[in-house]
């Protein structure tokens, strides 16, 4: 099995390789756009394994939540990659690969959605299986419900980005990890299975998953927070 993945949702981007279960990855410059750099990284990528896109059985990508311009990169060069070679698309979204990065069994992922607010979903994880608890939410960081029980983990960037955030996590006896991005190769590992399965979808049909519909507040909503215009 040979699968291409791509993650951009996060300042943090990437592609890699599955074949068979080895994996390659490459990690996006800091301080350039991920639309400028990860074609040639994945060029690249492609050339050191050997292989080309015609033998690719799947494109899996990123699909958030997360920042707004990275979503639509990742969604589109997947598109783009997919049509011109008929190839299935695995959706994979960027709090479940968070879930799985930690290793923990009861995770509660945390991202930054900026504007003040945080992308919040609570996952039961085995192995390469992230199961969503209820559904993912954005809210102001002091409006994050915190699951019930013992034994969870958080993580994500949020928590240094929102440190009263941070803080009612650690009240309530969690570990945190706020230094774990979504990577391309765990996007690669969820996605394997699912390509066995047969749920790839169309290249059409791919969509970033927003979350919220707007990327920047009015000047009004800004005014009335004691913002500038």
């Amino acid at each position: 099995m040979l699968i291409l993945s791509l993650e951009t949702s996060t300042e943090l981007g990437s592609c890699a390789l599955f074949h068979d279960g080895e994996l390659i990855e490459r990690i996006c410059p800091a301080g350039r756009s991920h639309s400028e750099t990860l074609l040639p990284l994945i060029r690249e990528l492609m050339q050191e394994a050997g292989v080309v896109f015609a033998q690719l059985d799947a494109i899996a990508f990123g699909a958030g939540p997360g920042a707004f311009t990275g979503l639509r990169v990742a969604c589109g060069i997947a598109q783009g990659l997919a049509v011109a070679r008929d190839l299935p698309l695995v959706p994979v979204t960027s709090l479940e690969t968070m879930a799985v990065m930690t290793g923990k069994n009861r995770v509660l992922t945390l991202l930054d959605a900026r504007m003040g607010e945080v992308y919040a979903g609570a996952y039961l994880v085995e192995g390469n299986v992230a199961v969503l608890q209820g559904e993912i939410r954005v809210s102001v960081p002091e409006e994050v419900v915190l699951p019930s029980g013992e034994g969870w983990t958080a993580c994500g960037n949020a928590l240094a980005a929102y440190p009263a955030l941070a803080e009612r996590v650690v009240a309530v006896n969690m570990n945190f990890h706020p230094e774990i991005l979504p990577l391309a190769s765990v996007v690669a590992r969820i996605a394997a299975p699912r390509v066995a399965r047969g749920e790839g979808i169309d290249s059409a049909l791919a969509a970033p998953l927003y979350i919220r519909d707007k990327v920047a507040k009015t000047v009004a909503e800004r005014l009335r927070e004691g913002g500038k215009a």
